[in-house]
């Protein structure tokens, strides 16, 4: 082509072709191999890809003596033409579209040199196990063009009936598509039993939540009432309407805190938890209890510290509880830091967890990975603020709240 020069509408044509070979490729046309079940696991080795090996050495030496004793080639020859033939199934573990193609060539073309020894038992057993990981994991249309092309070589390169080739040709590929639709429903059973069991603690979280905030709730109702009934009492010839007054405050209280335990009574336990409800004023007991469990904690707050609505109260100290509980749990011996934020509008909870040390096990869990962080973040939610929990650029592990003082619904929830 000279400079200058435009290219031809069918080199344009081809570009555009290869473009889009390279884009299907590129999209990969094989799936992700299904975890092993335990018992063919043992830690990192995986026993499919053993047994394939050794499937794989036994066909070997079973083609090298078969081709040996025909005396077809020298012995060198023989011995790379039944490796070409039995080596493919050592990786169809980890590449099975490739391994399919190589035992394919192989096969067709030792069957086209060879003829006259016919089916060799060993590469033929190589390619059916090739060709039903292809039906397992690969793409339909893979699988497809697979079933095709064994059909044709049976029939046109060792001359068996269309009967038998296609015979061939579908066992392996409907036992690869029988097993592979049970991994597929398995899969999907597990995701709803995923999903179910973060909808279960989440449900169970919101009970918990209102049994404890039943008890604050109560608390706060029966002092009104208490206070409206002394009311009176406390001024000398209270006017008639001052009286009346007070009372229907009392009966508004008493009737209101009847139905909050009618309706949410039903969360109680039949032995019911007389414990105070915890707060902040309690987060040193906490924090000195996770240091006897060996955790090292460091506590920080910034800005003045003031009562806190009982709600917002009692969250903070559960979600400080149960980001400890997590670090314990996910990044044993890990140093934990809590910071608390008292603002004008919101207290800001930020837990933060460094790199589990050399040697333990476990790590941060994923971000909603967890039930624990589903109870925080719907102790949030509950008082109108924010909960964020993952990761950071450092590889720690960081919980952050933000809970408005003011009980008024965050303009901007996640």
């Amino acid at each position: 082509m000279n400079p200058g020069s435009s290219p031809s509408p069918s080199t344009g044509r081809g570009a555009t072709a290869v473009r889009r070979i390279a884009t299907v490729v590129a999209a990969g046309v094989t799936r992700p191999p299904a975890p092993r079940p335990r018992w063919l696991k043992r830690g990192r080795v995986d026993l499919v890809a053993v047994a394939d090996v050794i499937v794989a050495l036994i066909c070997l030496a079973a083609t090298n003596s078969t081709l040996s004793n025909h005396h077809v080639a020298s012995a060198g020859a023989i011995f790379l033409i039944s490796l070409a033939l039995c080596a493919p199934l050592a990786a169809r573990t980890y590449l099975p579209l490739t391994a399919w193609c190589a035992s394919a060539i192989a096969l067709f073309w030792a069957g086209g040199a060879f003829s006259p020894i016919g089916v060799l038992p060993g590469g033929l057993l190589v390619y059916i196990l090739c060709l039903y990981a292809v039906a397992v994991r690969c793409e339909s249309w893979v699988v497809v063009t697979a079933a095709v092309a064994t059909a044709m070589g049976g029939i046109y390169v060792y001359g068996q009936t269309p009967t038998t080739a296609v015979l061939a040709a579908a066992v392996p590929v409907l036992a690869g598509v029988v097993v592979r639709t049970r991994r597929g429903g398995r899969e999907q059973l597990a995701v709803q039993e995923r999903r179910h069991e973060g909808e279960r603690a989440l449900l169970e979280e919101r009970q918990r939540i209102a049994r404890e905030l039943h008890d604050v709730v109560a608390h706060h109702m029966s002092v009104i009432a208490i206070q409206a009934e002394a009311a009176p009492y406390k001024t000398p010839d209270p006017p008639k309407e001052l009286v009346q007054s007070f009372a229907e405050i009392r009966a508004s209280a008493l009737s209101g805190l009847h139905e909050l335990r009618r309706v949410l009574g039903v969360l109680r336990s039949d032995a019911p938890d007389t414990t105070p409800q915890p707060g902040l004023g309690d987060l040193d007991g906490l924090l000195q209890s996770a240091r006897n469990a060996g955790v090292t904690v460091t506590a920080a707050i910034s800005g003045t510290a003031r009562p806190l609505p009982d709600g917002v109260d009692l969250s903070a100290y559960r979600i400080v509880q149960e980001a400890l509980s997590n670090a314990m749990r996910h990044a044993p011996g890990a140093p934990v830091e809590v910071k608390l934020y008292y603002g004008e509008a919101a207290l800001v909870v930020e837990i933060r967890n460094e790199h589990p040390p050399a040697g333990a096990r476990g790590g941060v869990p994923a971000d909603g990975g967890g039930h624990g962080i589903i109870g925080m973040r719907e102790r949030a939610t509950m008082l109108g603020g924010n909960l964020q929990a993952g990761p950071t650029e450092k590889g720690e592990f960081l919980v952050t709240a933000a809970l408005p003082l003011d009980n008024k619904p965050a303009e901007n929830q996640p």
